[in-house]
């Protein structure tokens, strides 16, 4: 009962931390970092190549739902444009396309590094001199992929799992709120 009622009395602190997240999201004062939707597996299969779906590992059928779920929530925080930057892998342009919230706009330093396909610190230095600003001129959301976002944040998300960033982006970044899948 004891640990109910402290539970009880935290839930107003953390509603109005994640107002505020929401809100320094749409103030273009934070970016919105999400994992790609759940795409089964780990990795890309042998013969991965950048321009063919057919040889990536894809969303499935609840990983779409996820994606469409989070166009929802995301219009439901703001009717204002979005910017939306995506990896150039097919699972994270996927998602954000389907999220169905603005044009998608590949940002190569949003591609996964995992397991050499490209390089952590090159790509990670690259978003941190992006979004090197106090402010952005609208809210700003990035579709990536675990190893990025971790390099970002130092912690490992689930799929479709998001966080709301304080600008400037630093590594590690200031997490203003985790966002559940």
């Amino acid at each position: 009962m004891r640990t109910l009622m402290l539970l009880l009395g935290l839930l107003p602190v953390l509603c109005t931390a994640n107002d505020a997240a929401w809100q320094a999201w749409r103030d273009g004062r934070a970016v919105l970092i999400m994992r790609h939707a759940l795409a089964p597996g780990t990795g890309d299969p042998a013969g991965f190549v950048l321009t063919d779906c057919k040889t990536q590992r894809n969303l499935n059928a609840a990983g779409r739902q996820q994606a469409q779920k989070w166009g929802e929530v995301l219009r439901q925080q703001t009717s204002a444009d979005i910017a939306l930057y995506s990896s150039q892998w097919c699972r994270c342009l996927d998602t954000a396309r389907l999220m169905n919230i603005a044009s998608v706009q590949p940002l190569p330093a949003l591609n996964s590094f995992f397991a050499g396909r490209g390089d952590r610190q090159q790509q990670t230095d690259a978003l941190l001199a992006q979004f090197a600003v106090a402010k952005l001129p609208e809210p700003t959301v990035l579709v990536s992929h675990q190893v990025n976002f971790t390099a970002l944040t130092g912690y490992f998300p689930a799929s479709g799992e998001a966080a709301i960033l304080a600008l400037p982006l630093t590594a590690p970044a200031t997490v203003l709120a985790r966002i559940a899948p």
